[in-house]
């Protein structure tokens, strides 16, 4: 299984980028972390946000794998318990179906890649910045296999 990350943006802080690695490098080959960073659109053309997001939208609906599952990051999507990520994780492996999470630019998702997607998933209830996001669900991916491996990294 694989688990994509397609997200908005590119020429991250360093920060982001260690973060990110540190998390992936930790996962098992059976379960792999990519990133996929789709460029985002100019905000220096004049074009409106609903252009830009839909420029954007277009770029991520075409790299993202056409037999992948695909989770669109959003606020307002469902907030599951690192246990219930962790049971997802356990299905996405016995069906061997790879997993897409799509992370929008700054301005978010445009709803057609909402639309293209099977499910809605929120790291929090909070608005994140979206290089954060990448971390944030790297970390939690990672923690999600550590404990399905009873692994101590996860503790209650």
């Amino acid at each position: 299984m694989k688990l994509l990350i397609v997200s908005v943006g590119h020429k991250m802080p360093d920060w982001i980028t260690a973060g990110f690695n540190e998390y992936a490098r930790r996962m098992p080959r059976e379960a792999k972390i990519e990133l996929l960073e789709i460029k985002p659109e100019p905000r220096t053309t004049g074009k409106t946000m609903a252009q830009i997001m839909e420029a954007e939208a277009q770029r991520i609906l075409a790299a993202l794998p056409q037999s992948s599952l695909r989770i669109a990051l959003d606020e307002r999507g469902a907030q599951p318990t690192t246990r219930q990520l962790a049971a997802q994780m356990q299905d996405w492996m016995r069906a061997g179906r790879d997993v897409a999470f799509i992370i929008g630019g700054a301005d978010g998702l445009h709803e057609s890649v909402k639309r293209a997607a099977q499910q809605m998933m929120a790291l929090s209830s909070l608005t994140l910045p979206h290089a954060m996001v990448r971390v944030l669900l790297a970390e939690q991916l990672y923690r999600a296999h550590s404990l399905l491996h009873n692994h101590p990294y996860h503790r209650e």
